[in-house]
């Protein structure tokens, strides 16, 4: 009897399902707590091979909610921890760590890989970077988000919507782990939803979780979700850039109250005053802050009252 033996069983796996696994390739970015469930299932389900994504470091903090890392590992890359825990766990998976943040730069190269991608990210920019190579490649993309007592998981792409049909207006403000606080089993329960949506997408299940939305709410023990296949795509996107790909013409507007312009050639304009800025004609506009969250809704503003082009960029360095 084999290790997926019980998993054969399914009568929407068997033989022929377990070898679709077995040739698959999942591209996941982000190694944290939505990313340590997710690999943990996939690699035990038996994906072929996955490729981890993940410029951060192992710290104390992140223990509580992502159990694959051990206190001797604090200081030490994700992607490299992950995939040497996960190399124990299932050697007939193929690993590749990849110790490097996802960007528009490697974003391309990463996707036309992969059979299907998912979206363990930490910020605005990494998920919507993500989401737009995976719309223009026609790949699938589970995504998630957790936080406090609830979260979701979502499947967009692929020949679903993307993440910016499903949520076209981002918060004006965004929280994170760090400043909000998060559960251990809530992150886990979203990431191992996750999981199982790349399952059912690579094994072709019917109805597909492409398309669809899942919420848990564990403050008050419910699950929601809706299908959102007419979500309409935003007629103008605001592409996010890498710092490499700025031009010296460019108009750069540093958004960040808390941070000195992250070039000489930047202005700091807080997001409030956007409306102030009159752009030369024939430029492009590119803003940047953080996460992307705050670079995204000005640059929203920005579009609505000058027709110019306009980049976003992520300092999340």
């Amino acid at each position: 009897m084999n290790r997926y033996a019980r998993q054969t069983l399914l009568p929407e796996v068997g033989p022929e399902g377990q070898s679709r696994l077995a040739r698959a390739h999942a591209l996941v970015v982000g190694a944290g707590g939505l990313g340590v469930p997710v690999m943990q299932y996939l690699a035990g389900a038996g994906i072929g091979r996955i490729t981890l994504v993940d410029g951060d470091r192992v710290e104390e903090s992140n223990l509580h909610r992502q159990p694959l890392y051990r206190m001797e590992q604090i200081g030490t890359p994700k992607a490299q921890a992950a995939a040497r825990a996960l190399a124990t766990l299932n050697p007939d998976v193929r690993l590749s760590a990849r110790c490097e943040w996802l960007d528009p730069v490697n974003a391309a190269e990463l996707v036309a890989d992969a059979d299907v991608a998912l979206d363990c990210a930490d910020t605005f920019a990494a998920s919507l970077t993500l989401s737009d190579a995976c719309h223009a490649r026609g790949k699938p993309l589970l995504t998630a988000s957790a936080l406090g007592l609830s979260g979701y998981a979502a499947g967009v792409c692929g020949g679903a919507p993307s993440l910016r049909a499903l949520f076209p207006d981002l918060p004006e403000r965004g929280a994170s782990c760090a400043t909000a606080g998060v559960m251990g089993p809530v992150v886990g329960s979203i990431g191992a939803l996750q999981a199982q949506m790349t399952l059912a997408v690579l094994l072709g299940l019917d109805p597909s979780p492409l398309g669809q939305l899942v919420s848990l709410d564990a403050a008050r023990w419910r699950f929601g979700g809706f299908r959102f296949e007419r979500a309409p795509e935003p007629e103008r996107p605001l592409p996010f850039i890498a710092r490499s790909q700025t031009r010296a013409e460019d108009v750069l507007i540093d958004l960040r109250a808390e941070a000195v312009p992250f070039s000489p050639a930047a202005r700091h304009i807080p997001p409030e005053r956007i409306t102030t800025v009159t752009p030369p004609a024939g430029c492009r506009v590119v803003l940047a802050c953080r996460t992307g969250l705050r670079a995204h809704n000005a640059g929203q503003i920005l579009q609505s009252r000058w027709p110019g082009d306009i980049a976003l960029l992520a300092l999340n360095d």
